[in-house]
């Protein structure tokens, strides 16, 4: 079996997006006390459910991230894409509802719409050379 990296600049976008994704997850899964840090987040002192929870998270990541780059259907980055846009989404809400007006939401929320938008963009024939 070979790697495949693609030869469209839109796929390859989206590739790029998708590694990124595998990536992220495979740091999550990893190390997950510098992830939670970065986020601002703490596991509760002699609870490691929280450290779990982190490592099946960056799982997910990392399995949808490889899913997609193994894969290369359009299908695939089309879910990539639509749960990013509903993370993005998740984020603003947060970021108006729960007084969560910070400089990381920020940060994150442009991370999460780029992470979005680099499938969408690909699938939707926006990008093809």
């Amino acid at each position: 079996m070979e790697f495949y990296f693609p030869t469209e600049l839109g796929e390859q976008l989206a590739f790029c997006s998708a590694a990124f994704t595998a990536l992220a997850g495979f740091i999550m899964m990893f190390a997950p006390g510098h992830t939670f840090r970065l986020l601002g987040l703490q596991a509760q002192e002699g609870r490691p459910e929280g450290y779990g929870e982190g490592r099946s998270m960056g799982g997910f990541y990392l399995g949808f991230g490889l899913s997609a780059i193994m894969l290369a259907q359009t299908t695939i980055y089309m879910a990539l894409g639509a749960s990013f846009a509903m993370a993005a989404f998740a984020r603003i809400v947060s970021i108006l509802s729960d007084k969560g007006s910070n400089l990381v939401n920020y940060l994150l929320l442009v991370v999460q719409i780029a992470l979005a938008a680099l499938p969408l963009l690909y699938v939707f024939g926006f990008i093809q050379t």
